[in-house]
């Protein structure tokens, strides 16, 4: 291995002296990162070259995202590569400090939550399994916006995270290719990133789209010195690639989305087609005997009707033949039960964009409309439910159902809940498209990059098998009262307990108990979630202390993270709020020994790499039946944390896994809910009757919580007693769960006194993850969806 150790020193200071003109004693933390990532790049070129040849004679699939929660790069490649020691050990010989220069790599920005971080851990599996594949999306230059807290308040400000050259986006210019709107021409430009598998000399790649036009400058125009229309074309383009999910609460917000979603299906269609006729023959009786392409979502179901129209208006195919090839290739992830988060498109908005893909749809629409009849003739009303184009609108999700193969769900509770009320009337009529792909998540990142020390001792316990095979993770089960291996687990979670206890001090200024509880919830922000419920539980909480109605308490840090879509005024709101409890809490001294409030900003890949291991309780309490899967809730339990949550999404499969003893589950069931709804359920009963609940909720409205004259907290106020927005009151059942979530939290917090117990508890967690690999989730793909074989540079 010298030999390896000596090459990616001498490469590395080659390329910072050609990037940089540089020598090693010069150049900062950034450009050594530059230059052995470059390097790196050398070291698997052949094989990603190796890669990419063996794919193009197999069939392979293609997974379409709107987003990709890449992270940063380096240490996982190093972790995947089995390199990560070899370049730690050499940087320190030299005196560089490894950390420092992982810390220097920005977060790719390409994604928001855990959609785009599950397409990431597939494409990680998918290299190292070995299984010929490829992620298409867009490669936005400012991705989702950076959020930073003032005044408790979320800002949001743009983050340009390839403002420097980064090694590992690679541009492709001679492969762009062009994709039409009716008032621009749009060059899609594809940059390739390299997906390392664990283990193989297997390559995949992500390949993302970046929009330019066809000419920068409008000469005619800058000539007359007028200086904004000769760049205004330019400018609309380049929005495409610019942000990810733009404010669309105006209908140029909403045309900016469609554009998004056109641009980079069309710009991976004529990709594919390409390669498929120089590659594969162009016998488009054989297109799904080499393609199967996977829709991460709805965000790119327009890809349905834009390859019906590139195979006939292209390839002068017939209307039968492109129908038949689209239901061969396509298969369909729906990752959502909430009706206002399963898109819909404004018929209009395709007519003045893309008007001969509108066409394709209607002539859809009126096909299935026939079917229908023959189906059901004496049942209008199913008829009209199950339209393709419904009151102008485009349903993006049945488009999906009528014409995939296969649709699945996320986890085994959702599935069974699109299969039996959600989508009841499809899958009635195509039970065998019906099926459940539990999420997962890759263990390379999520424990050997983010959690070393844990990692050195499951390899010490079991070895390193479990990294690729993560059911020998259950052969920890036999240290499960091992006194001695129990300690060192308390060890290691204290001292990521320090680490992220540093992160915080340096990005919020609040100092925090590190032998404390370090109790979590980080994810988008969103009702349904119901960071409104935890808070509310610790506004109580200080009351309680605060009157000294609670004697022992052990002391306990709440921790938030996550962002709120910038025009979700209702989630702004909860952030503030947040933020408010925290102010009180953290200046009171007569309560801030035993508890603190936390909101870590500009949650993302790399906080989450510091926050996971840290945990001692994960909090994932969102309303039965509203969260589909969930993936942090897998982080966390593999990391040694214990789920504090509901009956919902994938938490239901956890449970089963490690145990309701070893998990801390209360509320309402999906059935309560349902006969809590047609009995008639009223907030109020339980706002006036639960003992504390008045007084927690009055703290939004009476003086004691600030916001600004917002009308934040009046609004948050109204929307769960009386309703807002057309909705019901409390739609989300939070007064309903208050009662049992502050018993199971009180119990939480006693139980924990007994450390080793709570160890074993944890550990126990740990021992049952294996099942939330990603590596299972998409080893199932590929057998029972895609139908791709693995195949071995």
């Amino acid at each position: 291995m010298q030999d390896v150790r000596d090459k990616i020193i001498s490469e590395t200071l080659k390329n910072i002296k050609i990037d940089f003109t540089k020598r090693l004693h010069d150049a900062n933390t950034f450009e050594i990162y530059q230059g052995i990532s470059k390097t790196l790049l050398g070291y698997f070129a052949e094989n990603w070259t190796k890669s990419n040849e063996l794919y193009r004679k197999n069939r392979r699939v293609y997974y379409f995202s709107a987003e990709f929660l890449m992270g940063r790069s380096l240490g996982n490649s190093l972790v995947n590569l089995g390199l990560q020691e070899d370049v730690e050990g050499l940087l320190k010989d030299i005196g560089i400090n490894y950390n420092e220069v992982e810390e220097a790599e920005a977060d790719g920005g390409l994604g928001n939550g855990g959609l785009g971080r599950l397409a990431s851990c597939f494409l990680d599996s998918m290299a190292t399994l070995n299984l010929p594949g490829q992620g298409y999306g867009i490669r936005y230059k400012n991705g989702i916006f950076k959020q930073e807290i003032e005044n408790g308040f979320q800002k949001e400000y743009p983050v340009n995270w390839i403002k420097y050259k980064i090694a590992w986006s690679i541009p492709k210019f001679s492969e762009e290719v062009i994709v039409e709107f009716t008032d621009m021409e749009v060059r899609a430009i594809p940059y390739d990133t390299p997906i390392i598998g664990y283990k193989t000399d297997n390559i995949n790649t992500l390949r993302l789209w970046e929009a330019h036009p066809l000419e920068d400058l409008n000469i005619e125009a800058f000539n007359d010195q007028k200086y904004d229309e000769a760049v205004k074309c330019r400018n609309r383009v380049k929005d495409i690639s610019r942000i990810l999910y733009p404010n669309d609460s105006t209908s140029e917000g909403k045309k900016l989305r469609l554009r998004q979603q056109y641009f980079f299906v069309s710009a991976s269609l004529q990709d594919i087609i390409r390669n498929f006729k120089k590659y594969n023959g162009g016998d488009f009786n054989n297109f799904s005997k080499y393609i199967a392409i996977q829709l991460n979502d709805t965000h790119p179901v327009v890809a349905i009707p834009e390859l019906m129209r590139l195979l006939m208006d292209m390839e002068k195919l017939s209307w039968e033949e492109s129908f038949k090839i689209c239901n061969e290739v396509f298969s369909y992830t729906n990752h959502t039960i909430l009706a206002e988060a399963s898109e819909k498109w404004w018929v209009d908005f395709y007519k003045e964009l893309i008007p001969r893909v509108y066409e394709i749809i209607v002539e859809m629409d009126k096909k299935w409309r026939g079917k229908l009849l023959e189906l059901f003739p004496n049942d209008e009303g199913r008829r009209k439910d199950m339209v393709l184009i419904k009151d102008n609108m485009i349903q993006m999700a049945h488009m999906a159902i009528y014409t995939c193969h296969t649709v699945n769900g996320v986890a085994k509770l959702h599935s069974e809940l699109l299969k039996y009320r959600e989508l009841k009337n499809w899958a009635e009529i195509y039970p065998e498209k019906f099926q459940n792909k539990t999420n997962g998540i890759t263990p390379r990142r999520w424990v050997a990059v983010s959690n070393k020390p844990l990692t050195k001792l499951i390899n010490r316990l079991i070895g390193k098998k479990w990294i690729i095979h993560s059911e020998e993770l259950k052969r920890l089960e036999e240290y499960g009262e091992h006194i001695d291996v129990l300690r060192r687990f308390l060890e290691i979670k204290n001292e990521k307990k320090k680490e992220l206890g540093d992160f915080i001090r340096k990005t919020t200024g609040i100092e925090v108990n590190t032998d404390s509880i370090f109790d979590v919830q980080v994810k988008r922000i969103h009702e349904y979630k119901r960071q409104t419920l935890n808070i509310l539980y610790i506004l109580d909480l200080y009351f309680r202390l605060k009157e000294g109605k609670i004697r022992e308490y052990y002391p306990t840090t709440f921790i938030f993270a996550g962002k709120a879509a910038p025009g979700y005024f209702r989630a702004k709101g909860i952030i503030k709020l947040i933020n408010e409890v925290a102010r009180i809490v953290n200046n009171d001294k007569d309560v801030n020994d035993k508890i603190k409030v936390v909101f870590i900003p500009d949650f993302k890949v790399s906080s989450g790499e510091k926050i996971y291991p840290a945990a001692d309780v994960s909090v994932q309490i969102s309303t039965a039946g509203k969260e589909a899967s969930g993936t942090g809730n897998m982080k966390f339990m593999m990391n040694g944390a214990i789920t504090l949550g509901t009956f919902d999404g994938a938490n239901v499969e956890i449970v089963e896994e490690a145990g309701r003893e070893n998990e801390y589950i209360f509320g309402l069931t999906v059935e309560e809910i349902t006969t809590l709804e047609k009995e008639g359920y009223n907030p109020k009963e339980y706002y006036e009757n639960v003992e504390g609940l008045k007084r927690a909720m009055d703290a939004l409205v009476d003086g004691t919580l600030n916001d600004e004259n917002s009308g934040m907290f009046k609004e948050l106020y109204t929307s769960i007693l009386e309703g807002a927005d057309w909705h019901k009151p409390d739609q989300y059942f939070v007064l309903g769960d208050f009662q049992e979530f502050r018993t199971i939290r009180d119990k939480l917090n006693n139980d924990y006194r007994d450390k080793i117990e709570w160890a074993k508890k944890a550990w126990l967690n740990i021992c049952n993850s294996g099942k939330f690999s990603s590596d299972r989730t998409i080893h199932d793909y590929a057998k029972e969806i895609w139908k791709i074989e693995p195949k071995r540079v």
